[in-house]
């Protein structure tokens, strides 16, 4: 993964610097860009992709902690480090305390911990997004089980009902998504038989949790009514901000199957219905210890698909989407159903291979999903072209866990990717990682 670096400083003798300390590093790659003025760093940082800030305290623009205060307030997520000379530490502590990840001093750039440090400060960034993006998940799953949910966006148009919404209400997800909730969820007191009042309004208005009084009950789609609890959530995003609504209620004769769908949706990518990371790295773990107790072998192919993005900026991401979802079909064709098939993330997916030859079974599956691919995919009445790079790893030579055998099959993926698209490697010891 390549970490972008935004260096704001009016010293050019400092950008160099810098520039080459982490060219040269392994703790990269990394790409710098250099700017030399306080708004130019701003209208940059408004385009997106920054992975963290390096500023200069003596900008010719700005200068001191209101350098470090002006870009910390418009940008709070991205982690900042000042560069400060001997006479500027007083406000690189400064800005410390108010959120700066930390200083460099001038005159220590070409220290090899300067890379590593901002390496491991952009990577904890990363995790504590992903980590904030699985809780939240984690806590709407855990509220949800046994519980049909519907969710609105912050205008109160729904945008994602599960099976059991669909079920109770009447409503398809094709044929509610876009409507206002009040539409596809009329609710009525069942001793008044006067309409309750709209619990998504309320969300949106208070920002908080709002509960249905007792005795209400559901107008489904034909008219017919079923006695419900619910309760409505806010939804933010990770900016903490207000971003939809989240209904949930239940009725009890279908609570057992929607504790079965609600696990599903946990540990499948919504998208190709394939097992997520989560699901994945279960399955692993369980094929690790099934093979440790057996004495047997497994393998791992990782595959990211050559030039999809192409597809998906020409195309749309519809068309984008729909190739995703025809390749998923395809690879789980080319596997046995013992085999896992995962989704790991936007055009990579990962192939758990249990039982069988080992290397022999690994090599014959990635060339039949090599050639499963070329076939073109039919999407609009158009043809779509899917090719793939696929790095293979085996248990227990090159890796005794999921992390590290996911890591040796990713490396392998791409050494293979370098070499030219449409092709596999095997790990090897010597392989250099990205």
């Amino acid at each position: 993964m390549v970490h972008r670096i935004l260096i704001l400083t009016s010293n050019s003798d400092d950008a160099k610097i810098l520039q080459e300390a982490l060219l040269h590093s392994r703790d990269g790659p990394f790409l710098t860009e250099c700017l030399d003025r306080l708004d130019a760093g701003l209208s940059r940082l408004h385009t997106g992709g920054i992975d963290l800030i390096l500023v200069d305290l003596s900008l010719s623009d700005s200068q001191g902690i209101a350098t470090f205060n002006d870009l910390f307030a418009a940008f709070p997520k991205i982690p900042i480090m000042t560069l400060s000379a001997e006479e500027e530490e007083a406000a690189a502590i400064e800005a410390v305390k108010l959120g700066a990840q930390g200083y460099l001093s001038k005159g220590y750039f070409v220290s090899s911990l300067v890379p590593q440090s901002l390496r491991n400060i952009i990577l904890r960034k990363n995790v504590e997004k992903q980590l904030y993006k699985e809780q939240a998940r984690a806590e709407i799953v855990l509220k949800s089980i046994g519980d049909a949910i519907v969710c609105t966006d912050i205008n109160g148009e729904i945008d994602y009902l599960n099976a059991a919404a669909e079920e109770l209400t009447g409503w398809s997800k094709t044929d509610a998504c876009g409507q206002q909730i009040e539409k596809i969820f009329k609710t009525i007191n069942g001793v008044s038989r006067q309409a309750d009042v709209n619990t998504v309004e309320l969300v949106l208005k208070k920002n908080e949790i709002v509960d249905l009084p007792a005795n209400t009950l559901l107008i489904r789609k034909d008219g017919s009514e079923v006695h419900i609890e619910d309760s409505a959530s806010p939804i933010h995003d990770y900016d903490g901000q207000l971003a939809g609504a989240v209904i949930v209620f239940h009725d009890v004769s279908i609570a057992q199957a929607v504790t079965v769908k609600m696990t599903h949706l946990a540990q499948h990518d919504a998208l190709t219905n394939l097992p997520n990371r989560t699901l994945l790295n279960d399955r692993i773990a369980q094929a690790i210890n099934l093979a440790k107790r057996n004495g047997t072998r497994l393998a791992l192919l990782f595959l990211d698909l050559d030039n999809f993005k192409h597809t998906n900026d020409s195309l749309g991401h519809a068309s984008g989407d729909a190739l995703l979802k025809s390749v998923a079909l395809r690879l789980s064709d080319c596997v046995r159903g013992s085999d896992t098939v995962s989704r790991y993330g936007g055009d990579e997916f990962i192939i758990l291979l249990v039982g069988g030859k080992y290397a022999e079974d690994a090599a014959l599956i990635a060339e039949k999903i090599r050639v499963a691919l070329l076939r073109p995919f039919q999407h609009e009445e158009r043809d779509l072209y899917a090719k793939a790079s696929i790095g293979i790893s085996l248990y227990p030579n090159d890796g005794q866990n999921a992390e590290t055998l996911i890591s040796s099959a990713d490396t392998a993926m791409y050494c293979a990717k370098i070499e030219g698209s449409n092709n596999f490697k095997f790990f090897r010891s010597d392989m250099k990682s990205k």
